[in-house]
C-alpha cells in the first residue's frame, strides 16, 4: 500500500472523530434548552398555583369591603327611619335593610369558602415550590455536565485538530485536495475495494482497474463517486471464509408501510432503488439511480396498496431494509442523501452475501426476493 494512502486512512479516522465531535458541541446548546425545557412545567404549575393565590386574596378584599359598604348603608337605612312619616317609607327602608343583610351573609359565606380553600392553595404552592427546588438542583447538574462534557469535547477536538494538520504534511498536496474536496460532498474521501467493487458507492470495477488497486503501485480515484480507492488483503481474505465477521441481516416486515426494492435491470435506467408507499389509501412511487441517488422521472400515485398497485415493480426485485417518514423523503428533493444511499448499497450486499450462502433459508421470515405480488 502506498504511503499517501496509509495516511489517508488515518486522516479520515481523524476527520471521522473530528465531525463526531464538532456535531456533539453543536448539540450542547440543543441538549441545554431540553433540559431547560424540563422546567417549564413545574414552573407553570407554580406561577398557576401562586396566581389562584392572588386571586382568592384580591376576592376576599373585594367581599370585605362589599361587606364593609353595606354595613355602612344599613345604618344609613336606620337613621332615615327614625325620621320618616309614613309606615310606607318605614317599609321600603326596612326592605333596603333586609336586602343589605342578605347580600353581607352571602359575601360572608364566599369569603368562609376562599378561607376553607386557603389551606389548599397554600400546599399546592409549598409541593410547586419544593419540586421546582429539587428539580432545579437535578438540572443544574445535568447542565454542569453537559458543559463538561462540551469542555472535554472542545479540548479532544483542538487535540484532534492538531493531529489532523501533521498528518496532512504526508500526504501528496494534489492527492490531499481532491481527498478533501469529495470528503466535504460525500463523507468520505477514501473507500476500500473488495469483491471487485468499490465498497462505498457499490460499483464494480474493471478487471485491469482492479489489478491496478490490488498492486498497490498507483493512486486509482473511482470513476462513480470520485474517492481514492485502496485494497486491503487482509479484509478480502476474511471475506472468502464463510460468514466470517459478517452481521447479522434483519429483515424487513412484509407488512411494512413503506418498502425499498432494488432492480439490476429497470426499464432503460439500468440499476435503481425503488421506494413504494402506501398513505390514505394511494400507493406512491419513487425511483432513484443506483449510482448517483437521483431521483429518476416523476413520483408516480396511484389508488389501492402498492402490492397491487406496482406489481410488475416489486415481483424479482430484491426487498431492502428503509423506512423514512414522508415528510423526510420529501425534504431530499431530486438525490438521495449519501448516508442513505451508503444504507441502503451496505443492505443489498448483505442480502446478496445472505442468497449466495444460503444463511436466508434458516430464517422462517426472510424475504430477500420478491417473486409475486401479494
Amino acid at each position: 500500500m502506498l504511503p499517501d494512502i496509509e495516511n489517508l486512512l488515518k486522516l479520515q479516522v481523524t476527520d471521522k472523530e473530528i465531525r463526531r465531535l464538532q456535531d456533539e458541541i453543536a448539540e450542547f446548546p440543543k441538549r441545554v434548552a431540553v433540559i431547560e425545557q424540563k422546567l417549564a412545567g413545574t414552573k407553570a404549575q407554580l406561577e398557576k398555583a401562586q396566581a389562584s393565590v392572588k386571586a382568592d386574596e384580591a376576592a376576599r378584599r373585594k367581599y370585605d369591603t362589599a361587606i364593609n359598604d353595606l354595613r355602612g348603608k344599613i345604618s344609613k337605612y336606620r337613621d332615615q327611619s327614625l325620621d320618616v312619616k309614613t309606615n310606607e317609607q318605614y317599609k321600603a327602608l326596612l326592605h333596603e335593610i333586609q336586602f343589605a343583610e342578605k347580600e353581607i351573609s352571602a359575601n360572608e359565606d364566599k369569603i368562609l369558602e376562599l378561607m376553607v380553600n386557603a389551606d389548599a392553595r397554600d400546599k399546592e404552592v409549598k409541593a410547586a415550590q419544593l419540586e421546582l427546588k429539587a428539580e432545579t438542583a437535578e438540572i443544574e447538574k445535568e447542565k454542569e455536565e453537559a458543559r463538561q462534557r462540551t469542555a472535554e469535547d472542545e479540548k479532544l477536538l483542538a487535540g484532534e485538530r492538531a493531529k489532523r494538520e501533521q498528518m496532512r504534511a504526508g500526504v501528496d498536496a494534489d492527492l490531499l485536495r481532491h481527498y478533501e474536496r469529495v470528503s466535504k460532498f460525500r463523507g468520505s474521501g477514501i473507500s476500500e475495494v473488495r469483491e471487485h467493487k468499490c465498497m462505498a458507492c457499490q460499483v464494480m470495477l474493471r478487471p485491469q482497474t482492479y489489478n491496478e488497486i490490488r498492486s498497490g503501485q498507483q493512486v486509482v480515484i473511482c470513476d462513480s463517486c470520485q474517492r481514492i480507492l485502496y485494497f486491503n488483503a487482509a479484509d478480502e481474505l476474511v471475506d472468502q471464509i464463510p460468514g466470517a465477521n459478517r452481521p447479522r441481516r434483519h429483515h424487513p416486515k412484509i407488512d411494512a408501510s413503506q418498502a425499498w426494492y432494488y432492480r439490476a435491470e429497470y426499464s432503460d435506467h439500468g440499476e435503481v432503488f425503488l421506494c413504494l408507499s402506501n398513505a390514505s389509501g394511494q400507493a406512491s412511487r419513487r425511483v432513484y439511480d443506483y449510482h448517483t441517488g437521483r431521483l429518476l422521472g416523476d413520483i408516480l400515485i396511484r389508488e389501492g396498496n402498492f402490492r397491487d398497485a406496482f406489481p410488475e415493480d416489486i415481483t424479482g426485485a430484491t426487498r431492502l431494509n428503509g423506512g423514512w417518514p414522508e415528510a423526510e423523503l420529501d425534504s431530499w428533493g431530486a438525490e438521495l442523501p449519501m448516508v442513505i444511499l451508503d444504507s441502503l448499497r451496505s443492505d443489498l450486499d448483505l442480502a446478496r452475501h445472505e442468497a449466495a450462502s444460503g444463511t436466508h433459508a434458516k430464517s422462517a421470515h426472510a424475504v430477500p426476493t420478491e417473486h409475486v405480488a401479494s
